[in-house]
C-alpha cells in the first residue's frame, strides 16, 4: 500500500522550512509512516513576493493549484488553515482529511478592518508600545528571510469569501481543530462542531504563535492520523 501523503501549510509569516521543517514536524510525521511535503503560500518563504494586495485575492485557488493531484491529507496553521477551509470547501475531494490549527469561531465574524490594522501597525512598526499582540506579530512577520512588504499586501487584500457552517457541514472526510487555549483565536467548538466528523483538541497553556512546534500539537496530530489513516 502506498504511502498517503501529508501537505503542510504555514501560517502569515511563516513558511514550510520554519513552521514544520526547523521545528522537526515533518520528521515526526514521515517518521509515522506519511509521505511529508509542504506549501508555500504566495507572499511567503520560496514563493513569489508579489507586493499588490490584488495578487492575494484568491490564496484558495493557490494553495489547489499547487496541491499534489491524487487527494490528501492537510494541515494548515493560522492563515494556512483559514485557505485551506476555503480550499476544501470548494474542492472537498482533494481532501482525505483536514486538520485545522490555530483557528477558532472567529471565522464566522465578518472581516474587521481595525484588527487588520492593528496588525500591520505592528508589521510596520507604528503601534503602540502596550499593544502585545500586535508586537507579536511585527516581530513575526519581519524574521529573517521574510517581506514585510509582501506580508502587508496580503494584510491589505480584499476580504476573501466567507466560511460559514453550511460550507463546513459539506466537509466528511476525518478532521482535527486544535487551538491553544491561551490563543487569541480561541474557542473553536462551533467552528469544529460544523463538520461531521471533526475532533476538537484544546492545546493546554499554549497560545497561537506556539502552536506549530507545541508538543501537545504534535501529539494531537500524530494521533489523528495513526487513528484515521493508518
Amino acid at each position: 500500500m502506498s504511502q498517503k501523503t501529508v501537505v503542510l501549510v504555514h501560517g502569515w509569516g511563516g513558511s514550510f522550512a520554519s513552521t514544520w521543517q526547523e521545528p522537526g514536524v515533518t520528521d515526526i510525521v514521515s517518521e509515522s509512516g506519511f509521505h511529508v511535503t509542504g506549501i508555500d503560500l504566495l507572499g511567503h518563504g520560496t514563493a513569489d513576493k508579489p507586493h499588490e494586495p490584488a495578487a492575494y485575492a484568491d490564496l484558495a485557488g493557490y494553495l489547489l493549484s499547487h496541491l499534489p493531484e491524487e487527494p490528501v491529507i492537510a494541515v494548515g496553521f493560522s492563515l494556512g488553515a483559514l485557505t485551506l477551509a476555503r480550499a476544501a470547501i470548494r474542492s472537498p475531494e482533494r481532501f482525505i482529511g483536514l486538520c485545522f490549527a490555530g483557528i477558532g469561531d472567529g471565522v464566522f465574524e465578518p472581516h474587521k478592518p481595525e484588527e487588520t490594522e492593528r496588525i500591520l501597525a505592528g508589521l510596520e512598526g507604528r503601534a503602540d508600545p502596550s499593544d502585545n499582540v500586535a508586537r507579536l506579530f511585527g516581530q513575526y512577520g519581519n524574521r529573517e528571510g521574510n517581506d514585510p512588504a509582501a506580508l502587508a499586501a496580503i494584510l491589505r487584500r480584499a476580504p476573501s469569501e466567507e466560511i460559514t457552517s453550511v460550507g463546513l457541514s459539506t466537509l466528511t472526510q476525518p478532521s482535527l481543530v486544535a487551538i491553544g487555549d491561551k490563543d487569541f483565536a480561541f474557542p473553536s467548538e462551533k467552528f469544529s462542531s460544523s463538520m461531521p466528523s471533526s475532533t476538537l483538541k484544546i492545546l493546554p497553556r499554549t497560545d497561537h504563535f506556539a502552536t506549530p512546534n507545541s508538543f501537545s500539537f504534535i501529539d494531537a496530530l500524530v494521533q489523528w492520523l495513526e487513528e484515521n489513516f493508518s
